[in-house]
């Protein structure tokens, strides 16, 4: 008889007071008996295999008992339902007044059906030697010319032109150089930010360069930070709303055709005098933003704060579409951003510790798994994974839930 479980329940444990697994389990066992009939008591369905042993895990602090209950059925899908469904039938363990709350009844095969498929991904790149087919190696060796040559200038993300090419593209973050490598542009570096580093700067004075932008807020702070500390001789504007990341080939090349002149746009602040006789051009520009209208280029720049957000709604839109995590305090105050693909090492070495985090990608189970190490309240993640199992004291929310608030 095949022994793997086909569906794990797991469900929350709240109590108000101190309890052990032991009062857990006879609460389990004691409150179901006799709820669901003989063919679906707990003790039945145990000896005839149909479910797993109960795993528990329980903790107590300042008076209250927290943990986890996970149960792995054989059973079909509506006699597993039922049975979760009892699980919350349970009012008290042992002497406190408690709740139990069904998290979720995940399809074991499917996460293994997931782990199979990463692995696969991984032995198809490592474990087969030599095994191309002819003509998959002139494909191979002209994406590894074009994405395998990300290198670092002065600990700053970079293509391999940067160092002694005559002409450089400025753009925000590594995935934004790797984007412009697979398209086998090879001068783009990275700031990581809108913080222009002194190597970006002194370079700019050296080379002819051109800024490439993200159609956001974090595009426009990066102009208004270069044009201070920079030599910009062109800027290049994506369409509104995109990252340089996210374009295609023809998007990108596109975008750098129409780049325009640094000392054609307005200086930050300028105004436009009511006398100025292309002010009816300016009321064209987006508010906002300073791309030029698409008949010439802007004559004034609104001004815009960059205050930080102080509520968690606003840090969630800040890092909407950046590719960044936030870690923030229990005041909402940002403690430290990064990109993405450091979130976990972000998360594992923060100090101080945050209480939440915003992250701007997949939450996985690894990124949650050390979240709820370091005792983080909550994550909100603009997706989520498949979680094998889900730590009961971290709550998890979707970005998109606060979008909804704000409309």
């Amino acid at each position: 008889m095949d022994d793997t479980p086909k569906y794990r329940i797991t469900a929350t444990i709240a109590a108000d007071g101190v309890v052990e697994r032991s009062d857990v389990v006879g609460a389990v066992y004691g409150q179901t008996e006799g709820l669901l009939g003989d063919e679906l008591d707990l003790r039945y369905l145990q000896r005839s295999s149909k479910v797993s042993r109960l795993n528990v895990e329980i903790e107590s602090k300042e008076g209250r008992s927290i943990g986890t209950l996970e149960i792995g059925s054989r059973m079909d899908k509506p006699e597993t339902a039922i049975l979760a469904a009892a699980l919350e039938t349970i009012d008290q363990i042992g002497p406190c007044s408690a709740t139990v709350e069904v998290r979720s009844i995940d399809d074991v095969r499917t996460a293994k059906r997931r782990e199979v498929a990463d692995r696969a991904k991984e032995l198809l790149a490592t474990g087969f030697g030599d095994g191309l087919d002819p003509g998959d190696i002139i494909a191979e060796v002209r994406e590894s010319a074009r994405t395998g040559e990300i290198t670092t200038y002065e600990g700053l993300p970079a293509g391999p032109r940067v160092a002694v090419g005559d002409a450089i593209i400025v753009v925000e973050g590594r995935a934004d150089v790797r984007r412009l490598l697979s398209f086998g542009i090879k001068n783009a570096i990275a700031v990581e930010g809108t913080d222009v580093p002194d190597a970006v700067a002194a370079l700019s004075r050296e080379r002819t360069t051109t800024a490439l932008l993200d159609g956001d807020r974090g595009g426009e702070l990066l102009l208004r930070e270069l044009r201070q500390v920079a030599d910009v001789d062109d800027v290049a504007f994506v369409p509104e709303g995109r990252s340089v990341e996210d374009l295609e080939r023809s998007e990108v090349f596109e975008a750098l055709r129409e780049k325009v002149p640094a000392d054609s746009l307005p200086d930050p602040g300028e105004e436009t005098s009511p006398e100025d006789p292309d002010a009816d051009e300016v009321s064209e520009a987006p508010a906002g933003t300073d791309r030029p209208p698409a008949d010439g280029p802007a004559d004034a720049v609104p001004d815009r704060s960059d205050e930080s957000p102080d509520t968690l709604s606003e840090h969630v839109a800040a890092t909407r579409d950046t590719g960044t995590v936030r870690l923030l305090d229990s005041g909402y105050e940002l403690l430290e951003e990064h990109p993405i693909e450091d979130a976990f090492d972000a998360i594992e070495g923060a100090d101080p510790l945050p209480t939440t985090v915003v992250l701007d990608g997949t939450l996985t189970q690894r990124l949650l798994d050390v979240a709820a190490q370091r005792g983080i309240g909550q994550v909100i993640a603009r997706e989520t994974g498949e979680f094998a199992k889900q730590p009961a004291d971290v709550r998890v929310r979707l970005a998109e839930e606060f979008a909804l608030v704000d409309a």
